[in-house]
């Protein structure tokens, strides 16, 4: 579960063994946990964070985004 970025309380990672799925990151605080699309940022999955804290994690991700692809095709290559 390679780690991409760590901000403020959240860690965004993704699982190396994902490649059967369009690019995606799953974000982590705490117990919650919630795995978003990358092309375009989308909500997948959410477990247990408000709807608030969702559109902030999104505005996050959408700023990282190209970062986020890159870390992604580097890691998984044409693969996906």
């Amino acid at each position: 579960m390679p780690t991409i970025l760590r901000t403020g309380p959240y860690r965004v990672y993704y699982f190396s063994h994902d490649l059967k799925e369009p690019p995606h990151v799953h974000v982590d605080r705490e117990r919650l946990s919630a795995k978003f699309w990358l092309q375009p940022v989308s909500l997948a999955r959410n477990l247990g964070f408000s709807a608030r804290e969702l559109r902030r994690i999104q505005k996050l991700l959408e700023a990282h985004q190209a970062e986020l692809l890159e870390a992604s095709h580097g890691d998984f290559g044409d693969e996906r």
